[in-house]
């Protein structure tokens, strides 16, 4: 009887995970934090520099934390668009922020001995930064055997060496005043290696090699340094048009269109301001059937390769881009 029991538990409990994951655009952990964690609004006052805030996540997750009178380091090479953030920011913050509320810091990522004198002109303009979010990135469509070895270097130089960079001269800081937290857009990619995508992806599983050694490292220590893996799935911004090819110094140039199956750039950035006022380890965010794929390919590893292996590789880049047409179509 108590088997029993137990065994009919246990499919409930699966029962309701599948409905979760049917409805939900993020995994549990963030939904619930959602619903009955820590609100965005406890991090009001505090200050947060993100990278590559001039478009895309960076800019709306700048927004979802302006909403909740969040100061704000906005750093991109784009010095317009980050003018153009920063008044949004101030718009909609609704009274919560001032102009000295929102530094507009022009600054490239790749520019690695800018780093520290920019992540200094905000300590000085504010006193004190509590969160880095290293957002600054491109993405990537390719046949692995094309890639020329230049583009693995830059891809890497931008999505991981300068993201190791400002994060170590930011935490060298955290350790000066105790505590700190460093956030990283990463993606789904980076917990499911997709194809036609190869550097990008080796990228992003960098990132996670390197910052869960991070947090690791310093359980022990007397820095109390959260580290926040974000992951998110297609989402409506101009990164699939910018991404990196085969080739360097071409672009994909593929625009998204109204019609793709995406997470829209507002409700990712709200997503990633609950992460970061939570403190999450890592948090997936995708619409269906995205999370589904993720927990399968995670949790049951020999099911996802079946299911890698009877969708295709071509049918899983046209669910990915949302687009009826394969990367060698593209090509000619």
């Amino acid at each position: 009887m108590v088997l029993c029991l137990i065994g009919l538990a246990v499919v409930c409990y699966g029962i309701l995970y599948a409905i979760f994951l049917y409805v939900l655009d993020c995994d549990l952990e963030l939904a619930f934090y959602e619903k009955f964690g820590k609100p965005i609004s406890r991090l009001r006052g505090k200050v947060v520099f993100i990278t590559g805030a001039s478009s895309g996540i960076g800019e709306n997750t700048a927004i979802a934390l302006a909403k909740h009178g969040v100061k704000l380091v906005l750093a991109a090479r784009r010095k317009a668009e980050l003018e153009r953030v920063k008044q949004n920011c101030i718009a909609c913050s609704n009274g919560k922020l001032a102009e000295n509320d929102v530094l507009v810091l022009p600054m490239d990522m790749l520019d690695f001995d800018s780093h520290e004198k920019n992540f200094n002109l905000a300590v000085q303009h504010f006193g004190r930064v509590d969160v880095l979010l290293n957002n600054a990135g491109r993405s990537q469509r390719a046949n692995w055997e094309n890639i020329e070895m230049r583009v693995h270097k830059e891809m890497f130089d931008l999505n991981v060496f300068s993201v190791l960079n400002l994060s170590s001269i930011a935490i060298k800081y955290f350790n000066t005043v105790g505590s700190g937290h460093i956030a990283v857009t990463s993606s789904v990619t980076g917990v499911l290696p997709l194809p036609f995508s190869a550097t990008y992806i080796g990228s992003k599983h960098a990132l996670h090699g390197y910052f869960n050694s991070l947090r690791n490292e310093k359980l022990t220590t007397d820095l109390r340094l959260a580290v926040t893996l974000l992951c998110p799935g297609p989402t409506f911004t101009n990164f699939l048009q910018e991404s990196y090819t085969d080739t360097v110094g071409q672009k994909y140039g593929i625009p998204t269109q109204n019609t793709d199956r995406r997470m829209t750039g507002e409700r990712c950035g709200e997503l990633c301001a609950i992460a970061i006022a939570n403190e999450t380890h890592e948090s997936w965010m995708g619409l269906f059937p995205m999370m589904p794929l993720l927990y399968l390919f995670v949790y049951f590893p020999i099911i996802g390769r079946i299911i890698m292996k009877v969708v295709g590789p071509n049918n899983l880049f046209r669910f990915r881009d949302s687009k009826d047409i394969s990367l060698s179509e593209k090509q000619s």
